[in-house]
């Protein structure tokens, strides 16, 4: 196996630059550029000299992770050096030139990490969305899913499926005996309430999603309610422009920001009302459409305006949605009660009274949707369609009429939850999963 050689920081000037070597020459290259090598897991500070010409390229710290105890499972050395763009070209210039050592590809070092079983490919992409990672939620999920939350669960899983397929089995090989009803029914319920434990995972799937992806929030509005304001106040910059002019905004704006730990695509929307302008017409249906694909609705009304006034706004209000009832400094609403389900929030952007409720209110909302809790999340669409195959074949063991087919169903549904772990059947999906992950990881 070749010796493959990356940054494992991100490129450009820097205080620090790691490099990362891993695979069978690793030791040499210790002895061709500082001439020793490191204790391992010792941080060492060594002169990292050219091979021909005895030129030094740098002072760094050394670190020697010999196999098995690496990262990747193979002999690893990492070298600590200044991050300027001249040392780093030096150096990586001088190892690509050794014999037996290249650049590594994308997710390289996590791929020979799987395949000399440091962890399993739920593990890895749950290290991948760690690096992804941009808000404490996503983070939480990540590391949930690297330390083995998924995996333990899918491996249970398996483990019974696998158990009640031995069972089966075991029936079969005596063709000749009854087999008593009551041993089919105990086999029946095993299966069904795996069948019932898969559904509950899939059940946290929309909430993994959207803690990775971000929630979609829709603003919407009347024109002139203050929905670009308010954008721009919860980016805390300039993202809409903003006017007294009625209409300006004619198309969706949309922003990804932090909202209380979770990742959010904010879209600030045309404002509704009757219209016969063409564009204007067009950025209202755009706005209707932002908002009916949205996960909730910020629905900014004007309480320096009548209700009445204010077009078929109440009727777009859903049950998960946010009211807020802005401009109190021109005006305190008369109206307490705009709809039995969503009591609004009184807020001026202008002055930002009433902003900090807001936001908590915001911040429950997401937690209400997103929290699952000590269980398992699937965060990835290759999760969930495994889990749905798994659930999809328990539901035919069950009704099948033989017990061959009954067993070959227990042996596909085992194979579907394999497939997340990385223990079968995965050949085709590697090469996707590793290419996301960067040069040097």
């Amino acid at each position: 196996m070749s010796t493959i050689f990356a940054l494992a920081t991100p490129p450009g000037r820097s205080g620090v630059a790691v490099i990362r070597i891993s695979g069978p020459e690793a030791r040499d290259v210790a002895m061709r550029l500082h001439d020793a090598l490191p204790e391992p897991r010792v941080a060492t500070l060594v002169t990292l000299r050219h091979p021909q010409t005895g030129d030094t390229i740098d002072r760094a710290l050394a670190l020697w992770f010999p196999a098995p105890h690496s990262f990747t499972g193979e002999d690893v050395l990492e070298f600590h050096i200044h991050g300027s763009r001249a040392v780093l070209h030096e150096l990586t210039t001088t190892l690509t030139a050794m014999d037996g050592l290249r650049l590594a590809e994308p997710g390289e070092f996590t791929r020979r990490a799987f395949y000399n079983d440091k962890m399993d490919l739920a593990r890895a992409e749950g290290l991948a969305d760690l690096i992804d990672a941009e808000t404490a939620a996503q983070k939480r999920q990540a590391m949930r899913q690297m330390q083995g939350s998924l995996s333990i669960a899918c491996e249970t899983l398996r483990d019974q499926i696998i158990s009640a397929r031995a069972h089966l089995e075991a029936y079969l090989d005596f063709p000749d005996e009854d087999i008593p009803d009551d041993v089919l029914d105990t086999l029946h319920r095993e299966i069904a309430a795996l069948k019932i434990e898969l559904e509950r995972m899939l059940g946290n799937a929309e909430r993994g999603k959207a803690i990775r992806a971000g929630i979609a929030i829709a603003i919407i509005g009347i024109p002139n309610a203050g929905k670009s304001s308010l954008l721009n106040l919860l980016a805390q910059r300039d993202v809409a422009i903003v006017s007294d002019t009625a209409g300006t905004t004619r198309d969706v704006i949309e922003t990804h920001l932090d909202l209380g730990g979770y990742a959010v695509t904010l879209a600030d929307t045309a404002g509704i009302r009757e219209s016969t302008e063409h564009i204007e017409q067009e950025g209202i249906r755009r706005a209707r459409d932002k908002a009916a694909l949205s996960d909730f609705k910020l629905v900014v009304l004007d309480a320096s305006v009548p209700l009445a006034e204010q077009g078929d706004i109440t009727t777009l209000i859903q049950p998960d949605d946010v009211v807020i009832l802005n401009k109190i400094d021109i005006k305190i609403p008369d109206v307490v009660d705009i709809t039995s389900h969503t009591p609004p929030i009184p807020l001026s952007v202008k002055t930002q009274d009433g902003i900090e409720r807001l936001l908590s209110a915001l911040k429950q909302r997401m937690e209400e949707r997103l929290h699952a809790g000590d269980d398992p999340v699937i965060s990835r669409e290759r999760h969930r369609i495994a889990c749905m195959e798994a659930a999809t074949h328990l539901e035919k063991a069950i009704e099948a009429s033989e017990l061959e087919l009954k067993g070959e169903e227990l042996r596909i549904a085992s194979q579907a939850l394999g497939s997340i772990i990385g223990v079968v059947g995965v050949e085709d999906i590697l090469e996707k999963v590793f290419s996301t992950f960067c040069i040097g990881k």
